[in-house]
C-alpha cells in the first residue's frame, strides 16, 4: 500500500508512544508485522522531555473503576499524562537510523514524529529527521497541549496553515499531519493542512479527560488525555467526513483495539490505522491478529461505508417509531 508517497507493508500501523521510544520497542513492532511504525515524538523543549517524569496511566473499566497498575483489558479506557522522548536529537537520530534499517529489510517504514512546540523549531527538527527517516509525522493535535505549555494543540485554520507550511518548507519527505478531534471543524483543519503541504492527515488525536476518584481528588491528580473503544464512533465521524470532503489520504487513529475496529476505520475512509493501546495491553504480538484480520482488503473497501450513508434530510421516515422498544414498557399507555 501507499500512504501519501510512503510505501508500507500493510494498513496496520503502530502509533507514537512510549512503546516506540527505544530501538528495542521499534524492532519488536516491526518484527511483529506492523505496516509502519511511528517513533515516539520529540520537540525542542526541555520542559516537554521533563514532562515524561510525571507521566502516569490509569486504565479504567466499563464501570469506571481504575485498574491496579499493570492491569488492563481490551475494553478499558485509558486516562493518562505523558511527555516526549528524553533524548538528545543526535542520539535519537542514531536510534531512528537503526530502526529504519531494520524496518527497511521487512518493508516496514519507521516514521519520525514531532509534537509541535515552536513551528520554526519543528521545521529544524523535521529537516534533521528527514535526513534519516522516510516520512515525518507532525502532531498538532496532542491533547496534552491544553494542559502543558511545552506542546501545542492547534484548533484554528490559520494556526494549522502556518505551522504546516513552515514545516513543509523544511521537510523533503512525505509529511503526515495529525489533527485534534476536539475543534469546531476538524475537516476544515484537515483541508488547511492539506493545502499547506501535508501529504496525508491523521484523524484524530485523543480527547481531554477528567475523572474524579470520589475520595476528595481526581484520578492522576490532574486532567489528562482520554481514549477508549467508545471513542471509535467519534473518530470515525471525522474520518468519514474528511473522506467525503477532501482528496487527502487519511491515517485513522484513536479507538482501534481489534481487527474489526481497524476494518471500520478503513470502511470510513482511512487508508491506514494507527494502534497503540491494544499493544500496551497485549504486546506487539497482537499486531499479527490485526494484520491477518484485514488481509485481502483492497482499495475498494476504503470508504465503502459511505456509499449508503445519507444526510439527515434524505433519510426516509421509518415505518414505526424507533424509540418504542426502549420506552413503551415504561409508559402506562404503551405508546
Amino acid at each position: 500500500m501507499d500512504m501519501g508517497g510512503l510505501p508500507a507493508a500493510n494498513p496496520v500501523w503502530v502509533g507514537s508512544s512510549e512503546l516506540t521510544m527505544t530501538l528495542d520497542g521499534i524492532v519488536a513492532c516491526v518484527d511483529a508485522g506492523a505496516g509502519a511504525v511511528v517513533a515516539k515524538s520529540v520537540n525542542e523543549s526541555a520542559a516537554a522531555r521533563r514532562q515524561l517524569d510525571i507521566a502516569d496511566y490509569a486504565f479504567v473499566s466499563g464501570d469506571r473503576q481504575v485498574r491496579p497498575p499493570g492491569q488492563a483489558y481490551l475494553g478499558d479506557g485509558l486516562l493518562n499524562r505523558s511527555g516526549l522522548a528524553q533524548v538528545d536529537l543526535d542520539d535519537w537520530l542514531g536510534t531512528l537510523a537503526a530502526g529504519v534499517a531494520h524496518g527497511a529489510a521487512r518493508d516496514c517504514p519507521v516514521v519520525g514524529s514531532i509534537t509541535l512546540g515552536d513551528p520554526a523549531a519543528a521545521a529544524r527538527i523535521g529537516r534533521a529527521l528527514a535526513a534519516v527517516v522516510p516520512a515525518v509525522e507532525l502532531n498538532i493535535g496532542a491533547p496534552h497541549g491544553r494542559e502543558a505549555r511545552a506542546v501545542r494543540q492547534l484548533t484554528e485554520v490559520e494556526g494549522v496553515t502556518s505551522a504546516v507550511r513552515t514545516v513543509r518548507a523544511a521537510v523533503d519527505v512525505p509529511l503526515f499531519v495529525k489533527l485534534p478531534g476536539q475543534a469546531s471543524d476538524v475537516v476544515a483543519l484537515a483541508r488547511a493542512a492539506r493545502s499547506a503541504g501535508a501529504d496525508a492527515v491523521g484523524l484524530v488525536g485523543r480527547y481531554p479527560g477528567f475523572l474524579p476518584d470520589l475520595d476528595g481528588g481526581a484520578v492522576l491528580g490532574s486532567w489528562g488525555a482520554w481514549s477508549s473503544p467508545g471513542c471509535l464512533p467519534m473518530s470515525l465521524y471525522w474520518v468519514s467526513k474528511a473522506f467525503t470532503a477532501l482528496d487527502a489520504p487519511i491515517i485513522g487513529t484513536n479507538g482501534a483495539r481489534t481487527a474489526t475496529d481497524v476494518l471500520r476505520f478503513l470502511a470510513s475512509g482511512a487508508r491506514a490505522v494507527e494502534v497503540v493501546t491494544a499493544l500496551w495491553i497485549g504486546g506487539p504480538a497482537v499486531l499479527r491478529e490485526l494484520v491477518d484480520g484485514v488481509s485481502g482488503v483492497g482499495d475498494d473497501f476504503v470508504g465503502s461505508a459511505l456509499a449508503g450513508t445519507r444526510e439527515y434530510a434524505d433519510v426516509p421516515a421509518l415505518p414505526s417509531p424507533a424509540w418504542l422498544p426502549y420506552t413503551a414498557r415504561w409508559m402506562s399507555s404503551g405508546r
